[in-house]
């Protein structure tokens, strides 16, 4: 063997990669309901099928991504984007611990139709903020900033999915400008306090006395067995990747990370005394809203997603078989479920 060929891969493992591809291709063709499973039993062959638009297509799976960052004041918040230029916008708002990594695997499956972007909040993923001493990390200010990122993207009509800590952000955009809103997904997004399980005791200790020792209590929410946790807790087995937890994990021992995440417990008392605000807001302009739940959610427990239509009649309600970040392990049936409610409300 030469040098040069040396540097050359080896056939047989570029002939594995192929077939490895090509399997999660027709997998992902079939989660989608491009191929029907009868028609993988009877060796793939299959009539063409009338294609109906609130179907999947195994093409939205290969969608590219674009990675982007956009200066809002002192923070320059990152973000995701995938999907054509022209089409409706879907604004998707993560939650504690994560950051828009959490929807790399439902971006490709809503972007063939939609326009989705996917940013950072301050103090998470990859938008960088000042430091504690010169920013305050609150809600208000997370919504300040997600506000000038819809302005500075000039996003003048969007539909939000809001998860956990981006479901109080997202509520008080909506709030501010409500003619924005074409619709709400709200997968885990709380807005009732029959929503908050008794795992939020030691945050409403924190609420109600912002102690030291309180505050040191919370900061066991940081740990990495914490956010293990709140990752598999109710997913299925094998569904999970460990990538979402190893990734939040990582970010959480970066320079004062831990004290900006201990400053946001503290904060969020501010959304549950905005809870009677954002069901004003719900009664009052009537946005179409999906609820997407993950049913074993420890923290965002079933009767929070039952309440919205307390003010909300016509809210869909949806119960999966997953936990807190059903994102992670339900994207495939998260996107179904989107596509055909959003088809429905026109857009």
């Amino acid at each position: 063997m030469n040098e040069f060929d040396q540097d050359k891969p080896d056939k047989s493992a570029l002939d594995k990669r192929a077939l490895d591809q090509s399997r999660r291709s027709l997998v992902t063709a079939i989660g989608l309901g491009a191929i029907s499973s009868a028609a993988w039993a009877n060796g793939g062959e299959r009539k063409p099928a009338t294609h109906h638009p609130s179907a999947l297509d195994a093409s939205a799976a290969t969608a590219s991504v674009r990675y982007a960052a956009q200066q809002v004041g002192e923070v320059k918040v990152f973000y995701r984007e995938s999907g054509p230029s022209d089409a409706p916008v879907l604004l998707l708002l993560h939650g504690f611990p994560s950051a828009s990594h959490m929807f790399r695997d439902l971006t490709p499956l809503l972007a063939q139709r939609y326009r989705v972007i996917a940013p950072d909040l301050p103090g998470f993923g990859n938008t960088l903020a000042p430091p504690r001493g010169s920013f305050e990390y609150s809600f208000d200010r997370l919504a300040d900033v997600m506000a000038g990122f819809v302005d500075a993207l000039k996003l003048s009509r969007y539909a939000l999915y809001v998860f956990d800590y981006g479901a109080p952000t997202g509520f008080r955009l909506a709030m501010k400008h409500p003619e924005r809103i074409a619709a709400i997904v709200s997968q885990n997004g709380n807005a009732y306090l029959e929503g908050l399980s008794k795992e939020w005791a030691p945050w409403q200790a924190y609420w109600r006395d912002p102690s030291a020792q309180n505050r040191e209590t919370c900061r066991a929410a940081l740990s990495d067995e914490a956010i293990r946790f709140q990752h598999q807790h109710g997913a299925p087995e094998h569904r999970l990747s460990p990538d979402g937890h190893q990734l939040d994990s990582f970010h959480m021992r970066r320079p004062e990370a831990q004290e900006i995440q201990l400053d946001l417990i503290l904060s969020y008392r501010t959304n549950v005394a905005l809870y009677p605000a954002f069901q004003n807001y719900f009664r009052e302009h009537r946005p179409p809203l999906l609820a997407v739940w993950g049913k074993h959610d420890v923290f965002f427990i079933p009767p929070g997603a039952e309440a919205f239509k307390r003010d909300l009649p016509d809210a869909e309600i949806n119960f999966l078989d997953a936990g807190h970040f059903a994102a992670e392990t339900h994207y495939v049936e998260i996107a179904r479920l989107m596509r055909d409610f959003l088809r429905r409300q026109g857009y």
